[in-house]
């Protein structure tokens, strides 16, 4: 018999074998973490039609078509990264927005456990039709977005100066047309003294029922995020970048005294949430540290990836998320951070979590042990005994992604296997 015809023979008992199983995949022995089920524990999951089919101890290994062995590993729903730049193009003059400096997902999700995105701001109101064809609909991993109260989004100088492109009334329209996409609307990059793109942003954001995200100043001098918090802002809105510290923005702590200011301690209790977005030079462990030592930690990790800060010293958001780890917070902190609490704040309940009926986003994640240095923009370095690294990414039950094969059987894609036979008769 000829390879083709072995393939076939193959492939059909594949397929019979599949149809007789209970489960498509079942990933045994890994320490599963789920903050909304409040798991933490050794555990087996089970994942069918897309969806997660059972959480449990010991689920027989025989009754599924793969068996993916997650022993010494992290279970983890897969990572929502809520803060980045992927409406990437062509034009070197339109910075994030159909510009060069945003990046490909698909590209740099799945290697990091991440497999929800939300595209923060690159977009406005104007534009967000363009970066919906041109990558939403092309992306394998699920792209949501924050629309910028400007109509075109972030393509940087003057463009992100003009308050009367700055349209609460139809960003918030659009953001209830795309409703299934857009989660919220951001201001970025104003320099002005103005209120007027945080104001238009939350009439926005009320019309649409939608959270706003705040990368608030560049001012000088800085306006006063008291007044942002207590004046503006609403619960459920969100500040990223909450651990930079430069001198064109307040910081939520005094360096002097190293203590978290009091008004903030008062915005968290009153349900705004802090985002780390670390970006290139949007987060500095003068903040972070003595943060933590406080007791203050962020709501939610995200990376404000593009294509500078990817290359300094954020990297990705496992990169980050050990980095936390290195400086106060446990391995638990750190996912529900990445998982369930950014899918609370873009209200996106389904995402995050890995409950029973759920979609199937997974992460498999291996704790490497050493000495690794981790370090901030300003060049202070901090060093590490632990590093997460992503061992598998499973996307609506379907594995995108696999570093070691640790799924029994591994296998090779039809078109693949067909081209070698090609290749070789």
């Amino acid at each position: 018999m000829c390879k083709r015809g072995v393939f076939v023979v193959v492939f059909i008992c594949l397929v019979i074998l599949a149809r007789a199983q209970q489960y498509a995949i079942v990933i045994k022995g890994g320490h599963v973490i789920d903050a909304k089920n409040h798991i933490n524990e050794v555990m087996d999951v089970a994942i069918q039609d897309g969806k997660i089919a059972r959480v449990a101890k010991n689920i027989d290994a025989s009754k599924a078509t793969q068996v993916v062995d997650a022993k010494g590993m992290y279970v983890t729903p897969g990572l929502i990264d809520a803060h980045v730049h992927v409406f990437y193009g062509t034009d070197p003059e339109h910075a994030y927005s159909n510009g060069t400096l945003a990046i490909v997902p698909d590209g740099f999700t799945f290697r990091t456990g991440v497999t929800t995105v939300v595209d923060a701001g690159s977009s406005g109101w104007r534009s967000f039709p363009q970066f919906k064809k041109q990558v939403i609909d092309n992306s394998k991993t699920r792209v949501l977005a924050f629309i910028n109260i400007v109509g075109e989004g972030m393509r940087g100088g003057v463009y992100e100066q003009d308050t009367k492109d700055m349209d609460g009334k139809l960003a918030g329209m659009m953001a209830r047309y795309y409703r299934d996409y857009i989660v919220g609307i951001k201001v970025a990059h104003y320099v002005g003294s103005e209120w007027t793109p945080v104001d238009e942003a939350v009439k926005a954001g009320t019309l649409a029922n939608k959270p706003v995200m705040i990368d608030f100043g560049s001012s000088d001098p800085p306006l006063s995020i008291e007044e942002l918090f207590l004046k503006h802002l609403r619960a459920g809105d969100i500040f990223t970048h909450c651990f930079g510290q430069l001198t064109d923005r307040e910081a939520v702590l005094d360096v002097s005294s190293k203590k978290i200011k009091p008004f903030v301690w008062e915005a968290q209790k009153k349900g705004i949430a802090f985002d780390v977005g670390y970006g290139s030079i949007s987060f500095a462990f003068s903040q972070a540290i003595p943060a933590m030592q406080n007791g203050f930690y962020p709501n939610s990790i995200s990376s404000d990836i593009h294509v500078n800060s990817m290359n300094a010293a954020m990297k990705d958001m496992l990169n980050i998320m050990s980095k936390c780890m290195a400086i106060g917070m446990t391995l638990q902190q750190v996912v529900q951070a990445s998982t369930w609490n950014p899918a609370c704040e873009i209200k996106h309940e389904e995402l995050g979590n890995l409950s029973e009926g759920g979609v199937a986003d997974v992460a498999i994640l291996n704790m490497r042990t050493g000495k690794f240095g981790f370090y901030d923009y300003t060049g202070y370095k901090v060093e590490g005994t632990q590093k997460l690294e992503c061992e598998m990414t499973i996307k609506g039950g379907k594995i995108v992604y696999d570093l070691n094969g640790i799924v029994t059987p591994l296998v090779i894609s039809n078109q693949r296997t067909m081209a070698n036979d090609h290749e070789h008769q």
